[in-house]
């Protein structure tokens, strides 16, 4: 009877695992078309990015930030023309997730929709024509990543609107943050420094900047119960 018993169970737990074997093969197949379209595009691209686009070496650490921490509910504000926006719908698209993003500039906005589509990515993006000021406010949310590169002196602003809306353990990113310093060198930080003490005064939040970034990306995790 033992015996009967577990025959059936392997029996079962074969039977389980080969059904399985098909859907991982057609995942990893989709993924590794996603994979070349996405790198053939960036590769056609490179050094190519205008209209104040994140350098490739910030787009990376966007990219990885979200893929490490399987992130799935992202939000960007300020999309340009689509460099930052691609290099999270592809993170998204490992994690199952979708980056809403928005731009205010319709050229601009018309323009990243045509780079979406060439890298493959439009389905992992759903991508706003408006002015993040009014929009910030009335998305729901919630999200567990938030990529801020738009106004600088508004960047205070959208993280008090945003802050509420993140899922503990998620991370508010934003570029061309500098810690703040006294002004002997005649440096003008366009509001981010505001930004950056705002962040390290939230007790929620542990913030710095990361160490690879080219053009200083803060991030900002929520912390976690007993963290």
């Amino acid at each position: 009877m033992r015996k009967c018993f577990y025959i059936g169970i392997l029996g079962f737990l074969i039977v389980f695992f080969a059904s399985t074997i098909p859907c991982y093969s057609e995942e990893t197949a989709r993924q590794r078309i996603i994979d070349e379209k996405v790198m053939k595009f960036l590769d056609k691209m490179k050094n190519r990015w205008r209209d104040l686009n994140v350098p490739e070496a910030d787009g990376k650490i966007l990219y990885e930030i979200i893929v490490q921490s399987k992130y799935q509910k992202a939000l960007e504000v300020g999309t340009s023309t689509g460099h930052s926006a691609i290099w999270m719908a592809w993170a998204l698209s490992k994690t199952g997730g979708k980056l809403v993003t928005i731009e205010i500039d319709e050229g601009r906005y018309r323009q990243a929709l045509a780079n979406f589509k060439e890298a493959g990515l439009s389905e992992y993006i759903d991508a706003r024509l408006a002015d993040a000021h009014q929009l910030v406010n009335e998305l729901l949310g919630p999200f567990d990543f938030v990529f801020i590169d738009a106004d600088k002196d508004w960047y205070t602003n959208y993280a008090k609107a945003l802050v509420p809306k993140l899922e503990t353990g998620g991370c508010i990113a934003a570029h061309n943050v500098e810690e703040p310093e006294p002004l002997h060198r005649g440096g003008y930080r366009m509001g981010t420094d505001e930004y950056y003490k705002y962040m390290k005064s939230l007790p929620g939040f542990k913030t710095s900047i990361h160490p690879q970034s080219r053009a200083d990306v803060s991030v900002s995790y929520k912390k976690r119960k007993g963290k």
